[in-house]
């Protein structure tokens, strides 16, 4: 547990924090800000209001101030005072040792890992959900943000550090843990069929949810976040194209093109842009007029009684409808999130032999490792070298 108690924080600090917070209402969640002003500094919270300013996105400032909240507490319980800046290298390892370790182990050496009373102080606090070791890729982004914040203060942390690359490398191999897909089953063009039949009625929440569904998989499986974030502003018409490129004389389909801004992997400045043609397009606009927007949020929350909100759905709200949607299908809604939209759309593009560059144009993929896996994985099942023996 704690080497030393912390000092009581006074209750009219706590009441600052918690309104120098209200300033940020649209990005943290409301029903967290009072144990988030108990937890973070002074100077944690001046961090966050300035790299707000600075427009960072607003998941990425959700993501960096919950783990920000969660470092403050598990330093406060494992060495008795805030978080140090910049952290020094042994206290690194120390979070990897505390989040990493081996369940085997721990059997007979109850030691390893974090200890059991430290455990129990952030379990009890809400801090800790888990049992055993973190995921890896928890760890991975809670350091990770640890060091963008470090470097946000002008300073210069040890994650680069041999020592710390090693004992993470070893520690994740320690915990035997596999690592999770964002979503355990793909969005694959059969399975997307499925989910638009549950929308076949003319109801408002139908023509949302079809428009949705659609835009999202045909416009290169686009993230939750920037569904929820499309505005009529980034959307512009283009010139009717042929539903044969090959035959300039086919019959046209309508096209438009999506201007993403910021999102995960680019920024304002790269202008990011995705084309959706044909029948996307059309459940888009039949949305839109039915809805009756012209301007603002494109997706938006309607009630049972299909009355529209003025507010845009949130980033969770269109994994919900993903999910109430595969549950109407009579899928596991469990095996299916929104990120399955993204690696369905590249799953598909690979059964259906589409070169893996121009399915990264639309998908906007940085990382054509990323990327890559989708079509490694459908390869090898179409593929001889598993066939030897059948």
């Amino acid at each position: 547990m704690a080497k030393r108690p912390l000092p009581e924080i006074p209750s009219d600090a706590v009441l600052k924090r918690s309104t120098e917070l209200d300033a940020l209402d649209a990005i943290l969640p409301l029903d967290r800000r009072d144990q988030l002003a108990e937890i973070l500094t002074d100077d944690d919270v001046e961090t966050l209001k300035h790299l707000a300013s600075q427009g960072m996105g607003d998941n990425t400032l959700r993501a960096l101030a919950s783990d920000l909240a969660y470092l403050e507490a598990w330093a406060a319980a494992a060495i008795g005072t805030p978080l140090p800046w910049p952290a020094p290298e042994s206290l690194l390892l120390k979070f990897i040792a505390h989040h990493l370790w081996d369940p085997i182990r721990r059997q007979t050496d109850p030691a390893h890992g974090m200890p059991a009373e430290l455990a129990e102080h952030l379990k009890t606090r809400g801090w800790l959900r888990t049992d055993g070791p973190h995921a890896p890729a928890t760890v991975r982004r809670r350091l990770t943000s640890w060091s963008i914040l470090t470097r946000w203060r002008g300073l210069t942390g040890s994650f680069g550090a041999p020592s710390l690359k090693s004992a993470l490398r070893f520690a994740v191999r320690a915990t035997g843990r596999p690592r999770q897909r964002k979503s355990k089953k793909a969005v694959t063009g059969d399975i997307l069929a499925k989910l638009l039949a549950t929308c076949a009625t003319d109801r408002p929440v139908d023509i949302r949810d079809r428009a949705l569904l659609l835009l999202a998989f045909a416009s290169g499986g686009r993230r939750r976040s920037e569904v929820a974030g499309l505005r009529v502003e980034d959307l512009i018409d283009e010139d009717p194209v042929p539903t044969d490129p090959k035959v300039p004389d086919s019959p046209k389909l309508a096209c438009l093109s999506i201007h993403l801004g910021r999102t995960k992997t680019t920024d304002i400045e790269d202008d990011a842009t995705v084309l959706l043609i044909g029948r996307p397009v059309v459940a888009l606009k039949a949305w839109l007029a039915t809805a009756g927007i012209e301007a603002g949020p494109v997706f938006r929350k309607v009630d049972q009684w299909g009355n529209l909100s003025r507010r845009a759905l949130t980033p969770q709200s269109v994994n919900l409808v993903l999910k109430a949607r595969a549950a109407q299908a009579g899928l596991d809604a469990t095996a299916y999130s929104a990120h399955g939209l993204r690696a369905g759309y590249l799953t598909e593009a690979a059964n259906r032999g589409i070169p893996l560059p121009e399915a990264m144009q639309q998908s906007q993929h940085k990382s054509l490792t990323q990327a890559a896996s989708y079509y490694n994985n459908s390869e090898r099942m179409l593929g001889r070298a598993a066939r030897l023996v059948v």
